[in-house]
């Protein structure tokens, strides 16, 4: 697992089709990233994401049990390096759940899927915003027919879904609706409550260091209106499935279209967004190859729980 993840994340460096690698280190040079300031600032960011999304898993699993802060760290960051083969980081439940006894794995699948889903539902908050902005700043046209074709699929599909899944013999490998929604409620106020407040903290760590690495490149438009665009970008690549190690390209697609209306130089963006990714993804996975190689849980003998 880490040789392949080693393996494709250099493969994406170097064989990147949409940014040459020498010209990606040329625009780093040009740009005084690595400047002692200047990196210190992008490293902090990083680790602060990081430290965030480590006390929000710690946080989750309190209702489970009390593990430490090195727990978190091996389990977060191990289960990013599993999560880099899969699309939109689906390994990392499985990851995830096998630090644990087979008891508790389903309740550590469903802490997992609460984590996820308040970084998407602050992802998808803060993105509408910037989105309705963007469109009405820079009038662009939308193909709004397939867009509410694809809506009324997408509503369709769900429908069929909430509608099956309150059959009492729905279920897919044990879970079900009505179990799902039992062990939400289960869960503390206190301790939803801290899952939103740190998701939407790290976006605004992450956002914020997207629009600081735009500034060394140079980038002369108002705040309000960057932040319309990378709030927008993120909104639209966390809609579409992906492989984990094509988040750069796609990313980068996205990117290069939205920050076109800025008048923001193509090698600029995507340099941006590979640099991202490098920072916030390739650094931590390559931490957490060492978890995965360290990898061996031992667990007491389990005893019956009543869920």
């Amino acid at each position: 697992m880490v040789i392949g993840a080693a393996y494709f994340i250099y493969d994406k460096l170097v064989h990147n089709s949409q940014l040459d690698f020498d010209t990606f280190v040329t625009q780093l040079k040009a740009s005084r990233v690595f400047e002692p300031t200047r990196i210190s600032l992008l490293l902090l960011a990083t680790c602060l994401n990081w430290f965030l999304e480590i006390f929000k898993w710690k946080t989750l699993v309190k209702h489970l049990k009390q593990i430490s802060l090195w727990e978190s760290t091996a389990q977060s960051l191990g289960g990013l390096t599993a999560s880099l083969f899969t699309p939109n980081r689906v390994g990392e439940y499985g990851a995830k759940a096998l630090y644990f006894p087979k008891s508790q794995r389903k309740q550590i699948v469903g802490l997992n899927f609460l984590g996820n889903s308040a970084q998407l539902f602050a992802t998808l908050c803060f993105g509408l915003v910037g989105f309705v902005f963007f469109i009405y700043q820079f009038g662009v046209a939308l193909p709004w027919y397939k867009i509410l074709r694809m809506c009324v699929i997408v509503l369709l599909f769900s429908g069929l879904f909430l509608l099956g899944s309150k059959q009492k013999r729905f279920q897919i490998k044990g879970y079900s609706w009505k179990n799902l929604k039992g062990f939400i409620r289960k869960i503390p106020n206190t301790i939803h409550l801290k899952n939103l407040s740190i998701s939407i903290v790290r976006y605004l760590i992450f956002s914020h260091q997207f629009y600081f690495l735009l500034l060394l490149f140079g980038l002369n438009t108002s705040y309000v209106t960057t932040m319309s665009a990378i709030t927008a970008m993120y909104l639209i690549s966390s809609l579409i499935p992906m492989l984990f190690i094509f988040d750069v390209i796609v990313k980068g697609s996205i990117a290069v279209w939205l920050f076109g209306y800025l008048n923001v130089p193509e090698l600029n963006i995507l340099t941006v967004v590979s640099l991202m990714w490098i920072l916030n993804f390739v650094l931590p996975s390559i931490l957490g190859s060492y978890f995965v190689f360290n990898f061996n849980p031992s667990f007491p003998e389990e005893k019956p729980i009543t869920s």
